[in-house]
Formats: structure tokens, sequence, C-alpha cells
């Protein structure tokens, strides 16, 4: 009798779940709210002509007067550019390029001459500029110990993407390694003005200190690491550090190590506090040192001032001058379809 009443009551129960109140448990249909049904009060503005054209008249009227003030404002700066990879190479090597920068034995000095077009103000900034050189290659991007930079206790530990500049000959660590580093760039200049009005030659100081992103002297460059076994392998890629000055102090390697995204880029060199007449002559001593020759690229000296908007550079200007004139053009070509093609009767009541 008893598994009998069990059997009954387990049967009601079942005939209970199936009854008309089960078939509403079950619905999944979510409650009714204007949020999940779409009914939320929203704009649906009908993009007619009369308030199209209006909206790129008035962008066409903001873009064109900041583009011509962006021109002007890059146009004011003054900037000198020399390319000297072919002028510092003697007539007898111009065939051989890379047999000159390899050997040790010839002097790489030369000397250029570049003329001030136009006034120049303090700070003047003097950058090197390389072309053809992938620094945003992703192996040697990678090739780089950020731990290692920071922490003196990592000089070894942090080394598995720095290949082959890890280690050196004796299995001692290379700091700072990988191959950003090693490749530093060290061609140095050094600068003397002749004024236009008096032949008296006179010496300007490069300031290095400065050149570098605070925060990479405060926190990317530890105050504590120091370089070790540094550039002291069979092959030799850049310019050595001093070994006595920890990373935090070595501004120009810090420079270089903020990889660029182009193949042509320009890196700060350092900054002469003095002004330059126009007329005046600048003669500038090169050490030819880095060898670009390899890779059939070029180097160059920029020496620049700065105005509102950094360096000289019109892209941003013309790229909204272009915004504007674009927007006026589109503005024109629907009003002429207006006036051409009048909207119908059904098309107004749609406003």
């Amino acid at each position: 009798m008893p598994p009998a009443n069990g059997a009954a009551a387990a049967a009601g129960a079942s005939s209970g779940r199936d009854g008309p109140g089960a078939a509403v448990t079950k619905r999944n249909k979510p409650r009714y709210r204007a949020f999940t049904q779409q009914q939320l009060p929203a704009c649906k503005p009908i993009l007619a002509p009369h308030m199209v054209i209006p909206v790129l008249i008035f962008l066409g009227l903001i873009c064109i007067p900041i583009g011509l003030a962006c021109i002007a404002a890059s146009n004011k700066v003054v900037e000198v550019v020399y390319r000297y990879d072919k002028k510092c190479v003697p007539g007898n090597m111009l065939h051989n390029k890379v047999a000159y920068i390899q050997n040790a034995s010839i002097d790489k000095t030369c000397k250029i001459i570049l003329r001030v077009p136009r006034d120049m103000k303090r700070p003047i900034f003097i950058y090197y500029q390389l072309d053809k050189f992938y620094q945003n290659h992703r192996r040697y991007a990678a090739s780089r110990s950020d731990a290692q930079l920071q922490d003196p206790k990592q000089a070894a530990a942090s080394t598995e993407f720095c290949k082959p500049e890890a280690y050196s000959s004796k299995g001692s660590p290379i700091v700072p390694c990988g191959l950003v580093a090693w490749s530093l760039f060290n061609d140095t200049y050094s600068f003397a003005r002749r004024r236009r009005r008096g032949g008296h030659t006179e010496a300007l100081t490069v300031i290095k200190s400065g050149i570098s992103w605070r925060s990479d002297r405060e926190r990317l460059f530890g105050k504590h690491v120091f370089p070790k076994n540094f550039q002291n392998g069979s092959l030799v890629g850049g310019g050595q550090l001093d070994p006595t000055k920890p990373l935090s102090e070595q501004e120009d390697l810090m420079v270089w190590m903020r990889t660029a995204a182009l193949p042509r880029f320009r890196k700060l060199y350092g900054r002469v506090e003095a002004d330059l007449g126009a007329g005046d002559l600048l003669a500038v001593a090169v050490r030819n040192s880095y060898n670009s020759y390899s890779y059939e690229g070029r180097k160059a000296v920029v020496l620049s001032t700065a105005g509102l908007l950094g360096g000289r550079n019109t892209f941003l200007g013309r790229a909204y001058v272009v915004t504007g004139v674009a927007c006026f053009a589109l503005a024109l070509i629907l009003t002429l379809l207006c006036l051409v093609f009048p909207m119908k009767e059904e098309h107004l009541h749609l406003r």
C-alpha cells in the first residue's frame, strides 16, 4: 500500500507540472519593459538637405581657418637639413663605402658648411635623421629587456628576448642587452658660428641634458643600473656607453631606445641655447662613424626651431584645409541637386 500511495503522489505531482500553470512558468518571454522592447524615446532625425547643407558649411568654416593657422605656425619654424652620408666619404672610397666605414684606421671626421636662411631664435634643436632604418621591425623592437633596464638584479634573469646580444663571449650578461641598444647611433657633431658681419668664429655648445623623456629618466632606466659587457663582442654595432654612469644619466641611449614607427625618423641629439641670424655660416664637424652603408641608408643633420605645434610639419594643416574644402564641395553639390531635382510632396511630409 505505501508504494501505491507514493506512486499516486508522484503521478499527481507530474500531472500538476503538466497542467496549464506549468506552461506559464516555462515561458522565457521577458517582462514587458520599454527598454527591452526598444520603445524608449529616441531622436530619429531625417537627414534632409535643408539640415545637411548648413552642417557641411559650418564644418567647412571651422576646418579651413584651423588648417590655415596650423600651416602658418608650421611655416614660422626655421629648419636646416643637410645630408652628409656621401659628403663625408672620400672620393676614392665611394665605390666601397662599407669598407670605408669598417676601417678603423681611416679618419672619419669631415666638415660641412651650413647657411642659416632666416633668423633662428633659441633654443635651436639638433636632430639626426636616418632613412631606411626599420626600428619598427618586430624582432628588432622586441630585442630588449625593460626589466633589466630598471633593476640591477634582473641583469641575467630577463634576457630571453635579447638574443643574439644577450650574453658576452664569456657567458656574462650584457647590460643593456638586445639589438636596440647594440645599434646605438654614434655619429657626433660640433658646431662653430661665423657671423655674416664680422669674420670671427665662435664655438657653439651643444647641450645634451634634458633631451629624453622625464618618465624614462625617472622610471624606465634605473639609477643603479650600470653598463656591463656592452659592445665587447667581435661585432660592434654602434656607440659605446660610459660604464661609470648609470643608465638613468645616459640620455643618448634613452632617446635611441624609443623606437620609431617609420623607416625615416629623427631623434634629438641636443640643443643650442644661442640665437642665429639670417646669413650666418655654421661650420659643422661631423664624425661619421655610424654604419648606414650596409643597408644603403641615408644620414642627415637637422637644425630646427620649435613652434606652437612643435617642429615643421604641414600635414595637419593641409588635412584640415582639405576637409573644409570637401565639406564646401559637398554642400555645393547637394544644393545643385536640390535645385535640379526638387523634393517631391511625399518627401516633404517626412520632415
